[in-house]
């Protein structure tokens, strides 16, 4: 459900109590890295290695822990979030080659899996806190806050930068005010539903080509170092 944001009202909302491992779990196909990839810088900044029980997640934080489960086997592992992907429909999540071997699917290429949020630890960029939310996806509101709403349902094509997930609706807003501001380009809300939680995605642009989506990401990525490019329809 994708939702053409202008601007959007919210009243008080106080601190939310979150525990990870309750909110975020997720069914699908997992992937591993090619070898080509081993020792390329990732979006964290690391090096990937094979070695290394590492993978790629589109939106969790760098630096949280995540158990995967192999659904035909019942195998699991704990890997550690440092990259972003992947970028193909249906995956969930890219391994690293020596977590995919602990999993048993290398000769498939593919699995079905489960991830589970078992700890977010501090961020590689120092941003998140363990066990519980980072301070900016926390609805700090001293005093009522009023914005004007104008929303309403789209079907978008083409191309867009999402630049982030929140929890918060009045952080929604914030960002989501700020962007429009700054760049002057329309901004998209996708909503999703993880494990009875509501995320809201903030998609920046509605880009006829991804060309244009690569340069609208250039323009962003000091500011919004973690974003990347999504298709509405392929």
């Amino acid at each position: 459900m994708k939702f053409k944001l202008t601007l959007i009202v919210i009243w008080v909302i106080g601190f939310t109590t979150l525990n990870a491992q309750d909110i975020f779990i997720q069914r699908g196909k997992a992937s591993f890295y090619a070898d080509k990839f081993d020792g390329r810088t990732t979006a964290s900044g690391e090096k990937y290695k094979h070695s290394k029980p590492t993978a790629a997640h589109l939106t969790l934080p760098f630096g949280t822990k995540v158990k995967v489960t192999n659904l035909a086997n019942d195998l699991s592992v704990i890997v550690t979030i440092n990259d972003r992907g992947p970028y193909v429909q249906g995956r969930i999540i890219d391994l690293s080659k020596s977590a995919a071997k602990k999993l048993e699917f290398i000769s498939q290429g593919l699995a079905d899996v489960s991830i589970q949020v078992v700890d977010y630890e501090s961020d590689i960029k120092g941003t998140s806190q363990a066990g519980r939310p980072d301070m900016k996806d926390l609805a700090l509101v001293e005093k009522n806050e009023y914005y004007k709403l104008e929303a309403s349902r789209v079907d978008p094509h083409g191309y867009g930068v999402q630049i982030g997930s929140y929890m918060e609706l009045v952080n929604l807003m914030r960002v989501s005010e700020s962007l429009k501001s700054s760049y002057q380009k329309q901004v998209t809300v996708e909503v999703s539903i993880l494990n009875k939680v509501k995320v809201y995605k903030i998609i920046v642009g509605n880009l006829s080509n991804r060309s244009k989506a690569e340069d609208l990401k250039r323009r962003l990525h000091k500011e919004y170092p973690d974003s990347f490019i999504i298709g509405f329809k392929e």
